[in-house]
């Protein structure tokens, strides 16, 4: 607990800066996530969304400044594999293994709760198939349980990265454009599952969106960010046309 008595933060971003080269990616930023919160990133593209979900995911290390996840200074993913199994992360580019099965791939989401002998065996004869169809069918894939997951759309290969990250049952959830090549008929669908998933399990959840009438209406909190700097952190009831208008420089 913090000296005011508020809970610690989940994620905590305290004056970071990460560059690529010579371009700057986030510049000194500051975001700290409470406990339970579910945070959308708004901004246009290049903005520096991917590289903050990917510093709460210890992938990125920054030049400056320190990235705290659920009470430790992350180090990187690799280096703190206990952390990591608390951390379910939807990559932008899904990181599914193509050739094999679509169960698979959504038990990887439950690799970090398995021995070695588990998880291999698992890949021989699948382990918790009944859980794992139950995800996918909330996500209208249950019949396509068996299919190399290559086989299927870019779409539906995204909302196997979601039911991946569904089955993980982390207390962090990043997700980094999690409905960008779903469907139009599926994308407040699958939006709604995330949202109620982490409601249920009163995990965290920080999302970067393209589409900001979709994180107006869904999310509770909205962080604005504009090369590499948080343009506006404030409540979804405050942001209106004007607000990300002036985020995106355009019309909304």
């Amino acid at each position: 607990m913090t000296a005011a008595g508020t809970p610690d933060p989940v994620l905590s971003i305290s004056a970071v800066t990460v560059s690529y080269g010579e371009a700057v990616a986030v510049d000194a930023i500051s975001l700290h996530v409470a406990p339970g919160e579910q945070v959308a990133l708004l901004g246009p593209s290049g903005a520096g969304k991917s590289t903050i979900l990917r510093l709460a995911a210890g992938a990125v290390r920054p030049d400056r400044g320190e990235v705290e996840v659920l009470g430790r200074r992350w180090l990187g993913s690799s280096s703190d594999r206990q952390l990591a199994r608390r951390v379910a992360v939807i990559h932008q580019h899904l990181e599914l293994v193509g050739p094999l099965k679509v169960i698979h791939n959504v038990n990887a989401g439950r690799l970090g709760a398995w021995s070695t002998r588990q998880a291999l065996a698992s890949l021989i004869r699948p382990r918790e198939v009944t859980e794992g169809r139950v995800a996918l069918g909330a996500l209208g894939l249950d019949d396509r349980w068996r299919e190399r997951t290559d086989r299927l759309s870019g779409g539906q290969q995204q909302r196997v990265a979601v039911a991946r990250a569904m089955r993980q049952q982390a207390e962090l959830v990043l997700a980094d454009e999690p409905i960008s090549a779903v469907d139009p008929a599926w994308r407040r669908r699958v939006l709604e599952l995330l949202l109620a998933d982490c409601t249920a399990r009163r995990a965290t959840l920080v999302a970067s969106l393209h589409d900001a009438n979709l994180a107006v209406e869904y999310f509770d909190r909205l962080v604005g960010i504009a090369d590499g700097r948080v343009a506006f952190d404030l409540p979804a009831a405050q942001v209106n046309t004007d607000v990300l208008t002036r985020l995106y420089g355009a019309a909304v």
